[in-house]
């Protein structure tokens, strides 16, 4: 089917600003459709897919855009739509436009060199290829070239997964168990679910399957005192609650009132009342001071680069510069520091990011450990058997979208160990 020949130009205009890189592509998207309110449902769905095409394979793009008259802006547009709907189906092209169009789209891309294949910044593949060597990296590269399925999280506090599943069919939107986490279906395709009755009713919550697992290993129970203490918009935060029974009690920490702000329509959909949104100005606000030594358990889900997210956040990779990764990992060991004065004695901390680089994972760990005698690492073979999670994994959760088909995440458990073993820690 044709497209309208304006969504060319719609298409180039958010890309130009996207390309500026000031802020996240999602936001810049939400926005820009907000602001043309008569873009149909079709338009945005062929434009978001269009900009998150060309943003995995920019590095392409960028370079057969270069080899076109014209502005560079416009080609890229142009490609990014081709690819996904076709020449044919753009409308109010040139003859020297479509003639380029054609040329491109036919010529074998398998020979190009590596960097334009595996379509990475050079530091990134630098560091990749060092962390997983050649094979490794292009296979991740491959897997974050590809969009992500759509993975949901079903309330067990409202229903069961395979009642949501018969529902969904109805719709009809074919879903599959995810493998790994309990309550989690997965849809290869992208449906609009703000207007089913199950996600009104919130009976399910958007959630990769990584990121449900998470929420799985730090293990609450009924009862217990857990603290959230990065909470963001709070998909773990409900998760946790929902493990909780509703019982006990959950706070959700953050320093951003705009992402707890988020977290609000949420909860009220969930139905759970043990959760505690609570905004702090930074890692060591008086606020946490007063729960130290009393939570049973501690989830922090670290701010990183983001890197294990390239399926969803193509443009991260663009985004990110090498020097900040060295400044979050700053912030990383000082969050953690500062969430380990919470957990009682004999209580857990897990600390998680959706990076795979080393320096924020692994690293972290180690030196969290390095420095705190008062706490152990917990094995996560322990942990998955304990949550009768089917994975393989050593010391730490590493997950990975070429190897699970989920997110990039990282975790490592540690326990402080009881009173007897040693003294508590300041």
């Amino acid at each position: 089917m044709r497209l309208p020949p304006a969504i060319v130009g719609h298409t180039e205009e958010v890309l130009r600003e996207i390309l500026r890189f000031t802020a996240p592509a999602d936001n810049t998207l939400s926005r820009y459709f907000r602001e043309h309110p008569r873009l149909g449902g079709r338009e945005r769905g062929v434009i978001a897919e269009s900009i998150y095409g060309m943003l995995r394979n920019k590095a392409v793009y960028t370079s057969f855009s270069e080899s076109g008259s014209g502005a560079l802006i416009r080609r890229m547009a142009l490609l990014a739509l081709a690819d996904g709907a076709g020449v044919d189906a753009l409308g109010g092209l040139s003859d020297q436009e479509t003639e380029w169009l054609n040329r491109v789209m036919e010529m074998d891309r398998s020979h190009l060199p590596l960097a334009l294949r595996v379509n990475l910044p050079d530091w990134l593949l630098e560091k990749l290829t060092a962390q997983l060597g050649q094979d490794g990296m292009l296979k991740f590269a491959e897997a974050t070239n590809r969009p992500a399925p759509l993975d949901l999280r079903v309330n067990s506090m409202k229903t069961d997964r395979l009642a949501v599943q018969s529902e969904l069919a109805l719709a009809p939107i074919q879903a599959e168990p995810t493998p790994y986490a309990p309550d989690g279906l997965r849809i290869l395709k992208k449906p609009s679910l703000q207007n089913l009755p199950l996600f009104k009713s919130g009976a399910i919550e958007v959630q990769d399957e990584g990121s449900q697992l998470l929420a799985q290993i730090v293990g609450a129970k009924r009862s217990e005192m857990v603290v959230d203490f990065c909470a963001g918009a709070g998909g773990k935060t409900l998760a946790l609650g929902a493990a909780m029974r509703n019982t006990g009690r959950l706070y959700a920490f953050d320093i951003s009132e705009k992402r707890l702000a988020k977290l609000k329509p949420r909860l009220a959909r969930s139905g759970l009342s043990n959760v505690h949104p609570v905004l702090i100005a930074h890692e060591r606000d008086a606020k946490i001071k007063r729960l130290a030594g009393k939570i049973d358990r501690v989830l922090v889900d670290a701010p990183c680069s983001g890197l294990g997210t390239l399926r969803r956040n193509p443009d991260v990779k663009w985004r990110q510069l090498p020097g900040a990764i060295a400044e979050l990992n700053v912030k990383q060991i000082a969050i953690l520091d500062s969430a380990a004065r919470l957990v009682k004695a004999g209580g857990r901390l897990v600390y998680a990011t959706c990076s795979i680089l080393r320096e924020e994972n692994e690293a972290i760990a180690e030196q969290f450990l390095a420095a705190h005698a008062g706490f152990e690492l917990v094995p996560m073979r322990d942990v998955l058997a304990e949550q009768k999670i089917a994975l393989a994994m050593d010391d730490y959760l590493r997950l990975s979208p070429e190897l699970h088909e989920t997110d990039g995440f990282f975790a490592a458990v540690f326990q402080r160990k009881k009173i007897t073993e040693t003294n508590l820690e300041t």
